[in-house]
């Protein structure tokens, strides 16, 4: 496929919402005007790409009104692809359009304009929750995930010293001498595979815990 059998669809598409049309004005691939409003600019390209997204901002040094203009995707790689990319185009005040063929239909899957972010609070609570409970800063940022020191790998560590040195115990004993609140419900997870329950709420470090120590 070839930019240029974008511009037929995307012609059409703008003249009937009321724009007169033409193509290749200056550097940008499409150009609508309507009345005394600002221009639109479109840039037509056969995918996404970092150069286009370039394009596109500095065709904002001209216009609000910039769009981005690409074939129309299926299949759930390129439905991600496209979701990830309005993300990218909605933060950067870009409109995206996708040109679906044979029957050359435009969808406007968003328009420019300022981005205003919708904040979650969930994720913020659990960001700052793990902040507040880590112990120090035992993670260097940028390093990989696998063993990465979490708060909750902090206490677990913390459990495992202790009964490393006072040998089996029962959970609330470990949370009293630990100071650590779900002693109890870490000891019963057992998420790293460190603790063996020995007899009713009583837990012993196994020798993979001992491993970890070491």
């Amino acid at each position: 496929m070839r930019e240029t059998e974008l511009y037929a669809p995307v012609k059409a598409f703008l003249e009937g919402q009321g724009y007169a049309v033409k193509g290749e004005i200056g550097p940008a691939d499409v150009v609508a005007v309507r009345g005394d409003e600002p221009p639109v600019i479109v840039e037509l390209k056969t995918g996404f790409s970092l150069a286009l997204v370039h394009q596109a901002i500095d065709r904002q040094a001209i216009t609000p009104h910039v769009y981005l203009a690409v074939p129309d995707v299926t299949g759930r790689r390129g439905l991600a692809a496209l979701k990830s990319n309005l993300k990218l185009a909605r933060r950067l005040g870009l409109g995206i359009l996708t040109v679906r063929f044979p029957d050359s239909a435009v969808t406007v899957h968003c328009d420019p304009g300022p981005f205003r972010p919708r904040l979650s609070a969930k994720p913020k609570a659990r960001l700052l929750r793990e902040f507040a409970a880590r112990r120090g800063d035992p993670a260097q940022g940028g390093a990989t995930r696998d063993g990465l020191m979490t708060a909750y790998r902090q206490d677990a560590r913390a459990i495992a010293a202790h009964l490393a040195k006072a040998g089996a115990s029962r959970g609330r004993d470990v949370r009293d001498a630990t100071g650590i609140v779900r002693a109890t419900t870490i000891l019963r997870d057992n998420h790293y595979g460190w603790f063996a329950k020995v007899a009713r709420g009583t837990y012993a470090l196994t020798q993979a815990g001992h491993d970890a120590l070491a």
